[in-house]
C-alpha cells in the first residue's frame, strides 16, 4: 500500500480516462498532461493506461509499505525520497518503508508520479481516474491507502529520458471549430494573431483566458464538446475545456486544440501566456 501522510494541495489518481460514456454526460477525465503520464509509465515499462498520481502546485507526503520502483515527469518539483533529492524522467528503486516528500512545483503546474505496475485502486466505468461524483472523491486525502503490487527485481531498459519542458512552450495548435466561420473576420484574425493570458479561473474542468473578443449574439443548440474545445461566451470570453469538462455546451465552439496542446496547456498557470497556432493539417 501507498499511504498518504499529507495530501498536498491537489493530487488525484488518473489514468487515460473513461471513454465511451460521454453520451451519459460522464467526462473523459484522465491525466491532464497525458504525455507526462505516458512517460512515467514508459520508463517503468507499465501499460500506457496504468494509473499514476497527478499533483498540482504542492505535492503530498507518501509512505511505501512494500518495495517498488518509481518515476516522475511533467512539472519541476522538489521531491525527496528518504531525504535524497530525486530528478524527473528517471527510474528510482524504493525500499519498503520509504517516505516520499513531494514539495512545491517550481516549473510548470502538474507533476506525475508513476509506480511500477500502476496504482491499483478499483476501476469504475473502466477507469481508475478520480472524478466526483463518479468516484467517491476528486482527490487523495490524508490517511488514504492506495494499493500497488510490490516489485523488488525490476531492471529498467531505459533509466532516464530528456525532460520535455512543456511549460516553456506558448503555442497551442488548434483547428477551426464548428462555429469558427460564424465569427466576424476581425475576431477570427485576433484568435490566431493575438496572445492570451491565463485567468485565475482554471482547474481540471476548464481554463479561462483574460483577454476577450468582441461580444456576440450567436445562437446555437447545445452540442458535443471535448477536452481542448475552445468556447466563446456571449461576453467574448474564451473558455478552454480540460479533461473533466462538460460533454456538451451551448457556446460557439470556435477552436479545437490537438492532444499535445492540451498537455502544454495543463502545464500553464495563472498569468502565463499562450497563443493559438492554426493546425497545418
Amino acid at each position: 500500500m501507498l499511504k498518504v501522510s499529507k495530501p498536498g494541495f491537489y493530487a488525484s489518481v488518473q489514468d487515460l480516462g473513461r471513454p465511451g460514456y460521454r453520451h451519459f454526460g460522464v467526462p473523459l477525465s484522465g491525466a491532464a498532461d497525458r504525455l507526462a503520464a505516458r512517460r512515467v509509465n514508459a520508463l517503468l515499462e507499465n501499460d500506457p493506461g496504468d494509473a499514476v498520481l497527478e499533483m498540482a502546485m504542492q505535492g503530498p507526503e507518501l509512505v511505501f509499505d512494500s518495495p517498488t520502483y518509481i518515476a516522475l515527469s511533467g512539472a519541476g518539483m522538489d521531491v525527496r525520497l528518504n531525504g535524497q533529492e530525486l530528478h524527473p524522467d528517471q527510474v528510482y528503486p524504493v525500499p519498503a518503508g520509504s517516505v516520499l516528500e513531494c514539495g512545491r512545483i517550481t516549473k510548470g503546474f502538474r507533476a506525475y508520479l508513476g509506480i511500477r505496475g500502476g496504482l491499483r485502486i478499483p476501476k469504475i466505468l473502466g477507469s481508475r481516474s478520480m472524478f466526483y461524483p463518479v468516484t467517491e472523491g476528486r482527490q487523495i486525502r490524508a490517511g488514504q491507502e492506495l494499493p500497488y503490487e510490490p516489485c523488488a527485481g525490476f531492471e529498467a531498459k531505459i533509466l532516464k529520458l530528456s525532460p520535455m519542458d512543456l511549460y516553456l512552450e506558448e503555442a497551442l495548435v488548434a483547428s477551426p471549430g464548428p462555429e469558427f466561420e460564424l465569427l466576424e473576420p476581425a475576431a477570427r484574425e485576433r484568435l490566431f494573431g493575438d496572445s492570451f493570458t491565463l485567468a485565475k479561473e482554471y482547474d481540471r474542468m476548464a481554463c479561462q483566458l483574460q483577454e476577450t473578443l468582441p461580444a456576440h449574439t450567436l445562437q446555437m443548440i447545445t452540442s458535443a464538446t471535448l477536452p481542448g474545445t475552445v468556447q466563446l461566451t456571449p461576453a467574448g470570453r474564451l473558455i478552454i475545456l480540460m479533461p473533466d469538462g462538460q460533454t456538451t455546451g451551448g457556446y460557439p465552439r470556435v477552436l479545437q486544440l490537438d492532444n499535445r496542446s492540451v498537455s502544454v496547456l495543463s502545464q500553464k498557470k495563472f498569468s502565463d501566456r499562450v497563443r493559438f497556432v492554426e493546425n497545418p493539417s
